[in-house]
């Protein structure tokens, strides 16, 4: 990792101390990397790795609630700077949960850790600070989109700007994200004896089937920016008879959030035409959508000058799109979600790879800085109300 250069007034002490309190906290924040890493859960079911970040933050001094809200493996803590007033609030997010069968994949270890290290080192700070931290721990990134439930139940209400890095092959301050929905379905059939009277029944894998098909189809139509893809979760039980019942989970993708409303109604017709080939019912059941990502540039350029301060350069953009949440949190207050390289240019997301690299020495490295950067960008937000209004400015402007 690159040589932090000295940081400049007015902040310089201020920076001095948050540096100081993540390299105090070090042992801490990767400890906890690890153990996320090391005991994967995936959305909604993060059970221990909830319960190692409100233990870690409340340790530190933060009125910890959890859960928080109507999800089980949320967190919330809150913490008043000792110059008082409720105002700015500063948000420092946390993820994760893991993939099912890979683990963290994904790397939301890291976003985890990285998070709590910038709630630890603004703690150390609190003497000298006005406004409010909030740390928010959020579940169910990958499936279900649990910030927006969050969002529902007003935990970012009052949020003057939220803050999430995420890792990758490459380092960048804007995320661009693809508006994402997930589908299940669940055909409805009649089972029957597949040899002495297949008349009788009705084949749901044949539903199952014809909606695969149709979506490969569909594909040809589709946009380049565009994207579907899903999975069997039940085919049948037996050769032998005729599956009463088979399901799906699909992802449906788009470039806007218009789109992506067209590609709902458009995916809704398909799986009803399929189930009436097949004379079978079904339940389509669209979880909460991903927004596209309305990226804050005030906050980005002062990231962006953090990344310089520490040595780092930003790569060109990654032409190759995926969704988050943090699309939905960016429509509601100032947000950014900057990616930190912790592998090799070209390894995947999602990938055995990019799991291992997760957990490897540079990814504690980039941990650790991206504790640091966060915790300075929230420490110039709340010593700096004309920041903070300049932010809102851009998000209004960006409607």
């Amino acid at each position: 990792m690159p040589r932090a250069v000295p940081p400049a007034e007015p902040f310089a002490e201020t920076e001095r101390r948050i540096a100081a309190a993540v390299e105090r906290s070090r042992e801490e924040i990767l400890a906890l990397s690890h153990a996320i890493h090391a005991d994967p859960e995936p959305a909604f079911e993060e059970v221990r790795a909830g319960a190692r970040v409100a233990e870690a933050i409340r340790r530190h001094g933060y009125e910890v609630e959890h859960p928080v809200g109507r999800l089980a493996t949320a967190v919330r803590g809150r913490m008043h700077g000792a110059l008082g007033g409720a105002r700015p609030r500063i948000a420092i997010l946390a993820e994760y949960d893991a993939l099912p069968g890979l683990g963290h994949g994904c790397g939301h270890n890291t976003m985890a850790a990285s998070g709590v290290g910038a709630a630890l080192a603004l703690a150390a700070l609190a003497d000298r600070l006005p406004g409010e931290i909030v740390f928010l721990g959020t579940p169910a990134e990958e499936r279900g989109n649990g910030k927006q439930i969050m969002i529902d139940d007003g935990l970012f209400e009052g949020v003057d700007a939220a803050l999430l890095f995420h890792p990758g092959d490459r380092t960048n301050v804007e995320a661009r994200l693809l508006a994402s929905q997930d589908v299940e379905i669940v055909f409805h059939g009649l089972q029957a004896h597949a040899a002495a009277d297949p008349w009788e029944g009705k084949n749901a894998l044949d539903a199952l089937i014809l909606l695969f098909n149709a979506v490969a189809l569909w594909r040809q139509q589709l946009r380049p920016d565009a994207r579907v893809h899903g999975i069997v979760r039940e085919g049948g039980t037996a050769a032998n008879v005729i599956p009463a019942r088979t399901a799906a989970w699909f992802m449906i993708r788009s470039i806007s959030d218009g789109g992506l409303a067209a590609m709902q109604e458009r995916f809704r017709a398909i799986v009803g035409a399929a189930a009436m080939a097949a004379d079978c019912s079904v339940e389509v059941d669209f979880s909460l959508p991903s927004r596209t990502m309305r990226h804050n540039r005030v906050l980005g350029e002062r990231f962006s000058a953090r990344l310089a301060v520490h040595g780092l350069t930003i790569d060109p953009p990654d032409p190759n799109l995926g969704s988050s949440d943090m699309g939905n949190v960016s429509q509601v207050c100032p947000t950014i979600h900057p990616g930190v390289a912790i592998c090799a240019v070209g390894t995947p997301g999602h990938s055995l790879a990019f799991r291992d690299a997760a957990a490897g020495p540079r990814a504690d490295e980039v941990t650790l800085l991206v504790a640091r950067m966060f915790a300075e960008l929230a420490a110039e937000l709340l010593l700096d109300p004309a920041l903070v209004e300049a932010a809102w400015r851009d998000f209004h402007a960006s409607a």
